[in-house]
């Protein structure tokens, strides 16, 4: 086992509870970068754990307030600790932390809890008035009148993002931006409001909270002086610190115009600040802080708070670069419309980071690969960044061997044995491909709304995103870039890909539900498309060996054909906005779950002991200092359990109630 930089092993975690596992990455080679860039990751890591309340209270009107009250109860509970309701309590508040609030962070159901009603009567009224009163009430009858309905009721705010068909998706969704509208007056609002002959739109309602007071909608903005204000003091107050540290001129005005877009709260600004970080190349240390992703949005257009620090990984970046440099040949031949494609790919970089610290909509569940800014126009005239996440790709790795996954749903020992040998590195591929490039190419056709696709953007997207890097995972052109050892090493992420898309990724939904999560729905699109228009060759099958279904594939080549197509179908969604296609398109293909099917899944899964979902601890950064007080180093300790870290972050990192 390798030593970290402080000479202690590296403490790897196996804590599970519910259906989640914990584990940890580690900050490879960190010991190499200078004391500047040391300090510099320490001031944004600041930064992106004062966001974490923000993302509590944008995931539901409730979170913080029952945050508060279950910790609360937890640490000071005198009762019987042991006691089946108490450590259903437990289980409960780490739950919470995990998801940032009461809803499951992939799922969108609200958590049942396994306490009873009269526990948690009891408990809060054996809190001492202090400890209710730092929750937000006056006491303990008002703290159990408004919050009992909200944790116990089902039928009371039941999920954070509804995507249903038919639904009003904003009044049937308890994730907290909007208050009082319905989704026609707001999407009505937003129509009003557009410019649609700006070249270069705004990101509207990115930053703001829609209210609809005295029969009139209205925009509450999260900025300095506005909501959230008290989170984004302290946000501008560790990136004003990190301006110091700064590598460069150019990412001194990246941090400079976010610090003037979080004190304005204007979207012009914020544009400003996409095209000046998207400018920024040439930096070992960067970062993501701010008001981002629209995944939890129904409507797509709320940005979920979320911060990233990372740092270069020197020798990944080789094979990104390489993608990045020969973005203009991907893009000349892609299998798209010719008048959807870009005529000149601006500005690609692709990088492969590590992850220093992880906050808000990234903690403690990530991605292992980011493509942005999201706007279009951004993307066509100055470009986007990419990165794939090393150390967190590595940390997955390393906890799934060995844990019985492929042995039970892979067809046959080649199969088998081809995911063995390749299964890494086109999955890393793969990942490059969508993040470097998927997201980055084709283009809308002039005068289309890029909010079009309405509550089926995000998934049309990753779609996009996901085809592009499956049709060229198989072309040879990676084996001539030496990106793929050789021409036949795709299958293993073709195969894999579909048995995740047509059976295993259903062990992360309950049962009797549907597939709701934008992710989740794009890969089931894909398989399930393919697998039905597939069927006169035969090109996938699902077959079933001693009472098990598994996929078969008859036709690799054909499969990559199926792909192609589905890919200029999507694109041309995309670009001409055709809002009936994406919704019948999903709708059809991506949505609904065979329930003998999902019961066989879940059966064989559970078998395993395989928690379906994993998130990280953050490692603890600490400036070492001399007799003078001078710092002559940032420590990393890895040893910080979970619990206490979420209680560390509740006391010092709190900013809002």
């Amino acid at each position: 086992m390798d030593k970290d930089i402080n000479d202690e092993p590296f403490v790897f975690t196996d804590e599970r509870f519910a259906d989640l596992q914990l584990l940890r990455y580690r900050l490879d080679n960190f010991e190499e970068l200078s004391l500047r860039q040391k300090q510099f990751v320490f001031c944004l890591s600041q930064a992106t754990l004062f966001g974490r309340d923000i993302t509590f209270d944008q995931f539901g009107k409730y979170n913080l307030r029952i945050r508060k009250v279950i910790e609360s109860i937890y640490i000071n509970y005198k009762g019987n600790r042991k006691s089946a309701d108490f450590k259903a309590l437990e289980v409960y508040l780490k739950r919470i932390w995990f998801s940032n609030g009461i809803y499951h962070h992939y799922g969108c159901d609200k958590f049942i809890p396994g306490f009873s009603k009269d526990f948690f009567i009891n408990a809060t009224h054996s809190l001492d008035t202090i400890n209710i009163m730092q929750c937000g009430y006056k006491n303990a009858d008002n703290l159990c009148e408004e919050l009992i309905p909200v944790i116990f009721d089902p039928n009371i705010l039941p999920i954070k993002v509804n995507k249903k068909d038919g639904d009003d998706l904003v009044k049937t969704s308890a994730c907290n931006f909007y208050e009082g509208a319905s989704q026609k007056e707001v999407e009505n609002y937003y129509l009003s409001i557009k410019d649609n002959e700006d070249k270069e739109p705004l990101s509207y309602g990115l930053n703001t909270t829609v209210e609809k007071e005295n029969g009139s909608i209205k925009e509450d903005t999260w900025f300095l002086e506005g909501k959230y204000g008290t989170a984004i003091k302290k946000i501008v107050y560790w990136l004003e610190r990190a301006l110091e540290f700064a590598e460069s001129e150019k990412q001194k005005n990246v941090i400079s115009t976010l610090i003037n877009y979080y004190r304005s709260g204007d979207l012009r600004e914020f544009n400003k600040y996409c095209i000046e970080w998207v400018g920024d190349k040439d930096s070992h240390v960067d970062f993501i802080n701010g008001f981002i992703e629209v995944y939890d949005d129904p409507l797509g257009l709320k940005g979920t708070w979320e911060g990233l620090v990372e740092y270069l990984d020197v020798k990944g970046t080789e094979r990104t670069k390489l993608i990045s440099e020969n973005a203009q040949w991907f893009e000349d031949n892609s299998p798209i419309d010719s008048k959807f494609k870009k005529p000149k790919v601006n500005g690609v970089s692709a990088k492969v980071i590590c992850a220093a610290m992880l906050g808000g909509g990234e903690y403690p569940s990530t991605a292992i690969g980011i493509n942005l800014p999201n706007a279009d126009w951004i993307r066509a005239q100055y470009g986007s960044k990419s990165i794939t996440i090393s150390n967190i790709i590595s940390a997955y790795n390393e906890a799934a061997r060995g844990n019985g996954f492929t042995d039970e749903f892979v067809i046959d020992e080649p199969t088998k044995e081809m995911i063995k040998k390749y299964g890494d590195i086109c999955d890393i591929i793969h990942t490059d491909l969508h993040e470097c490039l998927g997201h980055g190419s084709g283009r809308l056709l002039e005068g289309v709304d890029p909010d079009a696709l309405k509550a089926y953007g995000n998934t049309i997207e990753e779609t996009r995103a996901d085809l592009f890097g499956l049709y060229y995972a198989a072309d040879y052109k990676l084996v001539e870039l030496g990106l793929l050892p050789n021409e036949k090493a795709y299958k293993s992420e073709y195969y894999t890909y579909m048995m995740n898309g047509l059976l295993t990724q259903l062990a992360r939904i309950q049962k009797g539900n549907n597939i709701e999560e934008a992710h989740m729905r794009n890969r089931a699109l894909i398989a399930h498309w393919c697998y039905e228009n597939g069927k006169e060759d035969n090109v996938v099958e699902l077959v079933k060996r001693d009472g098990k279904t598994y996929v078969k594939i008859n036709s690799y080549e054909q499969l990559r054909n199926l792909f192609a197509t589905l890919l200029a179908e999507i694109q041309r969604i995309k670009s001409e906005g055709d809002y009936v296609a994406a919704r019948d398109i999903v709708e059809k293909y991506a949505v609904n779950i065979d329930p003998t099917l999902h019961e066989e899944i879940l059966e064989r899964y559970n078998k395993l002991g395989i928690p379906p979902y994993k998130g990280f601890i953050n490692p603890v950064l600490t400036p070492v200092t001399d007799k003078e007080g001078n710092v002559t180093d940032i420590s990393v300790d890895y040893s910080e359990t979970y619990e206490h870290q979420m209680l560390r972050y509740s006391k010092e990192f709190a900013t809002l109630i």
